[in-house]
């Protein structure tokens, strides 16, 4: 049987311990391979002298390689369980790189944000803790980490959980409510990382290897969701000779049967499926994230970025929408500019119509009307206004983190600026 898939990023500011404690991870539950292991232990002994150990080497190339000039966004780390296959997204912790943290938790199921138990909930702790929010991750685990540092203290853990908790209150965003757990460790020692700490026999929650294989992963049923199926590509193979066109993508969410009365966006025409084809042969029933062709009863106009659905469940079809905004390079992005919008499959052209605010992350307030910002500078997160040169076909990012997100690319350098979740269309937000 195979093993389900869990992913999920670390996050904290800087020397909160976050490569300490995925190396602590990796080492205790014996994921790290000989080799490592001994190129470690001499390069620790080079830093530290002899019998030093440094656990945060076995993922600090992504720190070394910075240091060399070298720009990577997010360092990847997998490794599996008897119980669940895992990757990690380890998130730089400055403010500078809230962007990177932005790329690195897209698709996470967890977000784990590190708290140094000496300094408490900081500015990188709260913007971390939003963005995670806002993404929608379903499950956020606060690692109060240092206890060591703080005589592994009960009222102490207590104090940040009641301060984190009360910030944590006010991150809901639409209908998605973040589950918040605290787990008080010392990524240094390995208390209650892999193994349960002596030193706090007060804890009686689960270490945090036994979170990550319990945690609920958020697979949602096929018929929980709309069927939503972006078009990638139109297949006619001209070289064979058959009168054969499909249309093949991977389903972003829900199911899709033969025989299945299905809608094409953004013109509406309707048909149903013929068939549903793999390289294994033909399905009667495909589910997301399966990548497939789908044969269709009649000839429509159909073409890369197209989305297919049931007629009874279709989502938003507009040209402006509201849209939450990270912005991700030093060229501030203001009313005006223009750039090509990347939605699933489908790329438009959009221009910045206004902005209509910016979100404080101390206070989670979003700037009033009187007071709207003239632009978003790197690393600001802003409500923003977005005309596109062609219907878009789309659901809230609440609903459906696939087909409400979008980045936004330069025109001119190819480079992406922006990263963006939709609220919704401009007229319905009015």
């Amino acid at each position: 049987m195979t093993l389900d898939l869990l992913r999920f990023t670390t996050a904290g500011s800087v020397d909160d311990g976050k490569s300490t404690l995925i190396g602590r991870l990796l080492y205790d539950a014996k994921q790290v391979f000989e080799d490592q292991l001994e190129h470690v232990q001499e390069a620790s002994e080079r830093r530290g002298g002899e019998g030093a150990f440094d656990l945060a080497l076995l993922t600090d190339g992504l720190r070394a390689e910075r240091e060399q000039g070298i720009t990577i966004d997010v360092a990847y780390r997998y490794f599996a369980t008897a119980k669940r296959r895992f990757i990690i997204a380890d998130c730089p912790g400055h403010q500078q790189y809230t962007r990177n943290m932005v790329t690195g938790a897209s698709t996470a199921d967890v977000a784990v944000i590190l708290l140094d138990a000496r300094r408490g909930v900081l500015e990188q702790s709260k913007r971390h803790a939003f963005i995670s929010a806002l993404l929608g991750i379903p499950h956020m685990l606060v690692a109060v980490n240092k206890m060591d540092l703080v005589d592994h203290s009960r009222e102490r853990f207590e104090e940040l959980v009641e301060e984190f908790g009360g910030f944590a209150e006010r991150l809901a965003h639409g209908d998605r409510a973040t589950d918040v757990s605290f787990i008080p460790m010392s990524a240094l020692n390995g208390d209650n990382v892999v193994d349960r700490s002596s030193r706090m026999e007060w804890y009686e929650g689960p270490v945090l290897l036994d979170y990550l294989e319990q945690v609920d992963v958020a697979y949602d049923h096929p018929d929980e969701r709309p069927a939503r199926f972006p078009v990638q590509w139109v297949v006619r193979p001209a070289a064979s000779g058959e009168d054969y066109r499909g249309y093949a993508g991977q389903l972003a969410s829900g199911a899709l049967r033969r025989g299945d009365e299905v809608a094409v966006l953004p013109d509406g025409g309707r048909t149903r499926i013929a068939a549903i084809d793999t390289y294994e042969g033909e399905l009667d029933e495909a589910t997301a994230p399966m990548s497939f062709t789908l044969r269709l009863e009649d000839d429509l106009d159909i073409s890369r970025g197209a989305l297919i659905c049931h007629p009874d469940e279709a989502p938003e079809v507009a040209r402006e929408l509201l849209a939450d905004v990270c912005w991700m390079t030093d060229a501030p992005l203001r009313p005006g500019g223009r750039y090509v919008l990347k939605h699933t499959s489908h790329h438009v052209t959009a221009a910045v119509q206004a902005i209509d605010d910016v979100v404080d992350v101390h206070t989670l307030q979003r700037s009033g009307p009187d007071d709207a910002p003239s632009e978003l500078a790197l690393n600001d997160i802003g409500r923003v206004r977005l005309r596109t040169s062609a219907p878009l076909v789309f659901d809230s990012y609440a609903s459906n983190r696939r087909t409400g997100s979008f980045i936004l690319i330069d025109e001119a350098s190819n480079g992406t600026v922006g990263a963006g979740m939709i609220a919704a269309p401009v007229a319905a937000a009015a």
